[in-house]
C-alpha cells in the first residue's frame, strides 16, 4: 500500500483523490490494503476516504454493530462528508447499511460486497482459534477462490490480531452482533441506488445472500463475478471496478441531469 493513513484524534484514515466522497469501510478482518485497486481506479474521479473501523482496539462493551455505526456516524461529522456514496465488504457493508438507515439523507448511493446482514459463515462457520498458524492459514485461505490471494502478510496480520485475547473477544462478539443483527425487515426502507457486487463462489455470504438483498432492497442491481468468493475487489479487481464504474458513470450521470 503507498497511501498516506492519516490520524486525528480517535481517527486513523485514507484520504485520497477530490470529487464526490465515495467511503470506503472495510470488514471483521479487513486492511486498508484491501482497497488498493479501488483507490487506484477511482481517485482521479472521487475522494476516496477509507476509516479504520477500532474493531480490534474498541472497549468491549461497544464491540457490536451499534457501536460501529456510531464510530462511522462520528467520523463523517469529523470530515464533515455530504452527500456521499458508501461502499461496504462484508461487515463493513453491514455497518453501511445502518448508517444508511440512521441517515438516508446523507447517503446517495450505496455498494455492497460480500455484505453480511442476511446470512453469513463467520470465519468459514467458526470463531478463531488463538496461537495456531495453520487454523488460521486455512481459515483465511477459505474466504479466497484462489488460496494464493492469502498472503503471508496478511496471514501474520490476521495471526497477530488472533492471538491478542482482547482482539479475540471483540471479534467474537461484533461475529455475535452481527448475525443477531438481520436486517430483511429493514433494507426494504432503503430505496437509493443500490450496486450488489457478489462472488460467485462466496463461502462466507454464498450467492444466494446476494440474490436475497436483490429480492428485498427495490432500487438493486445484482452483479455476479465466476472464479471470486467473498473479496471481489482483492479477487477479481478488474472485473469488481468495471461494474463499479458502470454503477457510478450511471448515478453522477443523473445527478448531472437532475442539476
Amino acid at each position: 500500500m503507498n497511501y498516506q493513513v492519516n490520524q486525528s484524534g480517535e481517527f486513523k484514515y485514507i484520504d485520497e483523490g477530490q470529487g464526490q466522497p465515495l467511503v470506503v469501510l472495510h470488514g471483521l478482518f479487513g486492511a486498508l490494503s484491501n482497497f488498493d485497486d479501488v483507490i487506484l481506479g477511482f481517485k482521479d474521479n472521487f475522494r476516496i476516504i477509507i476509516p479504520v473501523m477500532p474493531i480490534y482496539d474498541m472497549p468491549m462493551r461497544e464491540a457490536s454493530l451499534d457501536g460501529l455505526r456510531s464510530f462511522i456516524e462520528r467520523f463523517i461529522a469529523f470530515k464533515n462528508l455530504e452527500n456521499i456514496i458508501l461502499l461496504g465488504n462484508s461487515l463493513g457493508g453491514h455497518v453501511g447499511l445502518l448508517y444508511t438507515l440512521a441517515h438516508p439523507e446523507n447517503v446517495k448511493a450505496l455498494i455492497l460486497t460480500g455484505s453480511s446482514g442476511l446470512f453469513e459463515n463467520t470465519m468459514g462457520g467458526s470463531f478463531p482459534k488463538r496461537g495456531n498458524y495453520e487454523y488460521i492459514k486455512e481459515r483465511v485461505e477459505y474466504t479466497f477462490y484462489n488460496p494464493a490471494t492469502a498472503t503471508k502478510e496478511l496471514l501474520d496480520e490476521v495471526f497477530e490480531i488472533t492471538s491478542s485475547i482482547p482482539k479475540c473477544m471483540n471479534i467474537v462478539q461484533i461475529a455475535k452482533s452481527a448475525q443477531r443483527h438481520n436486517m430483511a425487515k429493514d433494507i426494504t426502507s432503503i430505496t437509493i441506488p443500490t450496486c450488489l457486487i457478489w462472488g460467485l463462489n462466496d463461502t462466507i455470504t454464498p450467492p444466494h445472500v446476494g440474490h436475497e438483498f436483490n429480492r428485498l432492497m427495490p432500487n438493486s442491481e445484482l452483479h455476479f463475478i465466476d472464479k471470486c468468493c467473498h473479496a471481489p475487489m482483492m479477487e477479481q479487481p478488474e472485473q469488481f471496478n468495471k461494474i463499479t464504474k458502470v454503477f457510478l458513470d450511471k448515478i453522477m450521470s443523473s445527478e448531472a441531469i437532475l442539476k
